[in-house]
């Protein structure tokens, strides 16, 4: 009898890629909006003899546009999360998703325009605009609008956003490596079970730190993550380092289903940690407040500065230039969505960062 022999498996192919631009992003709506209404000021000047009529032609010819514009970024958003959420996305091949970007703002300006005729000021201004040429018009500009998103994300993504991310993410600063090794070293003989737990918390650590750049999380493990991570500097500072978590103001179900960059809460208590209990001979509290407000997730971050004018002005450097790494890694995660703020109030320094709720899987 001939050997068994194994059937030949065709390897799984990768999903299509979604070219289909994030059109609830406000970065996106925003930059949809000026090319739009750019693009309709210049045909106004080209139609009439000078600024003041153009002005005035824009001013009409802006309304039927704006609503076609905004119906189809809303119509898009809705679809994009209906057809992620569903999983039909990963069934779309980028051809597909670029055809729907082009027909649904189709379709909008043929139902406007259809609906709009009827009314005498609308066809005193655009009688000369039939439905399909409206049709047309706006499922050229939907197209063009989605090419170039997709040649932006390229240009972001992802050679030149993984280069970025990596340089900026200055995730585990190095003396914490050196430290951490040397307060389980302390423990070895005196506490070998509290020496292996701190060692399984640095290996979870560090096994984070090497996962894709890009990855998300869920907001229950990045702060399991930081605690980990408070456990092992709790080691060296010992009864200097307090942390107080206000929970508060978000659910047990947010936090397992909210999505957070990975490593994003990290730093800014590894920050906390560096300029505002180092520094200090007495315990010097850290408060960190996380709170679901709407569709966005808060967080805070505060942490004590030296008494001396010296250290506080030293603190406040130091931490700025951590935190100019952090503000521009959200810039390319979150794009303008993501607000980080931070300043010193009161012998305090504290860190307000702001994103978008994205719900990920239960």
């Amino acid at each position: 009898m001939p050997p068994d022999v194994a059937p030949n498996v065709a390897p799984e192919l990768p999903p299509p890629e979604t070219v289909m631009p994030d059109y609830c992003n406000t970065g996106v709506i925003f930059r949809a909006l000026l090319a739009v209404n750019a693009a309709l000021l210049a045909a106004c000047l080209v139609r009439t003899s000078g600024w003041l009529a153009g002005a005035l032609v824009f001013a009409e010819a802006s309304v039927p546009v704006e609503l076609i514009c905004l119906l189809s970024l809303f119509t898009l958003c809705a679809l994009r999360r209906g057809l992620l959420q569903t999983g039909a996305m990963r069934a779309l091949s980028p051809w597909a998703q670029r055809m729907l970007c082009a027909l649904l703002p189709a379709g909008m300006a043929g139902l406007v325009v259809r609906l709009l005729i009827a009314f005498d000021w609308f066809y005193g201004s655009f009688g000369f605009v039939a439905p399909a040429e409206g049709m047309l018009i706006a499922g050229l500009a939907g197209y063009a609008l989605q090419h170039y998103f997709e040649l932006r994300a390229r240009a972001f993504s992802p050679a030149l956003a993984e280069a970025k991310l990596q340089a900026l993410q200055a995730r585990i600063r190095p003396h914490f490596l050196f430290n951490s090794l040397n307060a389980v070293l302390s423990l070895i003989r005196s506490e070998p079970r509290r020496a292996e737990a701190a060692l399984e918390d640095m290996a979870d650590l560090f096994r984070v730190a090497m996962r894709d750049a890009r990855a998300l999380t869920s907001l229950e493990d990045e702060i399991h993550l930081c605690r980990q991570y408070l456990s092992l500097e709790q080691i060296r500072l010992g009864e200097r380092l307090r942390v107080e978590w206000d929970l508060s103001g978000i659910g047990d179900d947010d936090m397992r289903r909210a999505q957070i960059a990975s490593l994003l809460l990290q730093p800014l208590l590894e920050n906390a940690v560096h300029y505002g209990v180092e520094p200090l001979a007495e315990p010097a509290p850290v408060v960190v407040r996380i709170a679901k407000t709407m569709d966005r997730i808060e967080i805070a971050v505060a942490n004590s500065l030296a008494d001396t004018p010296a250290p506080n002005l030293s603190s406040a450097t130091g931490n700025q230039m951590a935190l100019g790494n952090i503000r521009a890694r959200l810039a390319l995660l979150y794009d303008v969505e993501a607000q980080l703020d931070y300043g010193a109030n009161d012998g305090r320094f504290e860190v307000r960062l702001s994103y978008p709720f994205t719900r990920g899987a239960a």
